[in-house]
Parts: C-alpha cells; structure tokens; sequence
C-alpha cells in the first residue's frame, strides 16, 4: 500500500478515535450540567415553603394568567438587590 495513504488512514482513524472520546466527554458533561441545574431547581422550589398541591396551584394559576415562562431571579441577584 502506498505509504501516504496509509500515513492518511491512521490519522483518520485516530481521529476517529479521538472524536469517540470527545463525544463521550460531552455527553457526561451535558449530564452533569442536567444535574445541576435539577437540583437548583429543587432548591429554589424547597425554598418556597409550599407543599406539591401549593406549588401545582400557583404554576397552574400563573400560566393561565400569563403566556410568558415563570423567572425568579437566583438567589445570588437576590442578594445583590438586597444590599
């Protein structure tokens, strides 16, 4: 075989391999991140000192009134409006 193509075959498969492990890495990363972002979410609902019917009411009541998603600020902003 020519010695060019196969200098080009292992890079492709190197590549390849390379490409597998980057993939890999960012498919945990996205998993984290899903993570952390559930348990934020958890501890801003927790925060509110409603039970799951009080929760299920207010979201329900607030769609129905208004179109636009729910936003709180984090707990960080809050603490900078505060101050």
């Amino acid at each position: 075989m020519n010695k060019k193509l196969s200098k080009i075959l292992a890079e492709i498969e190197k590549t390849k391999e390379k490409l597998s492990e980057q993939q890999g890495k960012l498919r945990e990363l996205e998993r984290q991140k899903t993570e952390l972002e559930n348990t934020e979410m958890v501890e801003l609902i927790r925060s509110t000192k409603m039970n799951t019917e009080e929760l299920s009411t207010f979201l329900k009541a607030f769609r129905k009134k208004s179109e636009m998603p729910i936003f709180m600020p984090k707990q960080e902003e809050q603490h900078d409006e505060e101050n």
